[in-house]
């Protein structure tokens, strides 16, 4: 029998670790503050009393007051959740980082009760474009070629389809892209060591870097990406992305029979229809 070789690690435990722990979310947790707004206005737009919440974070300080009463979880390859325990689980701001982000949410599952809630936010695909684009520049001149450097986020479509594939019903996916500006890219790497989002995969470049290599990607980011408002400074990009699905029940509306609907959806909402095989999953998208 042949067996098929495992799939290398996507991140080291141990830097990603050391990295959160000097985490400065003091001086750099406003997206995390963005998190925390648009999750509870979702939450209230489900108009139903959570009385036993477990929250999924690896900043716990951060996300401890956010619901009263609920169990703060560490995230962890093999998450401390107990089956069944809860009504709501909100993975938050961590799957973005997970090695298995379907294993990370097939744990949340098996810990909602029927009809339970799963929330998650993220960062997504177009977090960071910028700065990808000028260090892949940079190093393609000083080094020759190239090494990874930003962890590689998933595009919406596939988070929203991570939700099915974790067994979960009615899965809804939207994403909410934020543009930020700083004094130089110098500035905008000093926010994501104080976010604890600096480079953190296994498989990275861990030889001795040379300063030339971060001056040439900040004169080719200050070139290439000024803000709109204020040539002088740079933007960046970062997108959360955030999912919500339900642990089935028997009381929860089921899809029609292929066939059987007496109109199109396309046509009711105005919009293109177009063929996908995956598993169907709402989405929107707001600038």
């Amino acid at each position: 029998m042949t067996q098929t070789a495992a799939q290398p690690p996507l991140v080291d435990p141990a830097r990603l670790a050391a990295a959160r722990a000097r985490a400065r979310l003091d001086r750099a947790g406003f997206l995390h503050d963005e998190a925390r707004i648009e999750l509870q206005e979702r939450l209230g737009d489900v108009n139903r009393r959570f009385t036993a919440p477990a929250i999924i974070t690896a900043f716990a300080e951060e996300w401890a007051g956010f619901l009263p009463g609920a169990t703060i979880v560490p995230m962890a390859d093999v998450l401390d959740l107990v089956p069944g325990a809860h009504d709501l689980v909100i993975h938050a701001m961590g799957l973005h980082w997970a090695d298995d982000p379907v294993g990370q949410i097939v744990q949340c599952r098996r810990a909602l009760r029927p009809d339970g809630l799963f929330m998650a936010v993220a960062f997504g695909g177009d977090t960071l474009t910028e700065l990808r684009t000028a260090i892949a520049q940079a190093e393609a001149e000083v080094m020759g070629g190239l090494s990874p450097r930003v962890a590689p986020m998933a595009e919406i479509r596939a988070m929203g389809g991570l939700l099915a594939r974790a067994g979960l019903a009615l899965p809804v996916a939207d994403r909410l892209p934020k543009t930020v500006t700083y004094a130089d890219a110098f500035r905008l790497m000093a926010d994501l060591r104080d976010m604890g989002e600096t480079n953190a995969l296994a498989d990275r470049y861990r030889a001795p870097v040379p300063r030339e290599l971060f001056v040439r990607m900040a004169q080719i980011y200050a070139k290439e990406f000024p803000a709109k408002d204020d040539p002088n400074r740079v933007r960046a990009t970062y997108e959360l992305v955030f999912m919500a699905a339900w642990a089935p029940h028997d009381s929860q509306q089921k899809p029609l029979r292929p066939g059987s609907a007496k109109a199109r959806l396309a046509e009711a909402l105005s919009t293109t229809e177009f063929d996908d095989t995956a598993t169907p999953v709402l989405y929107r998208t707001e600038d």
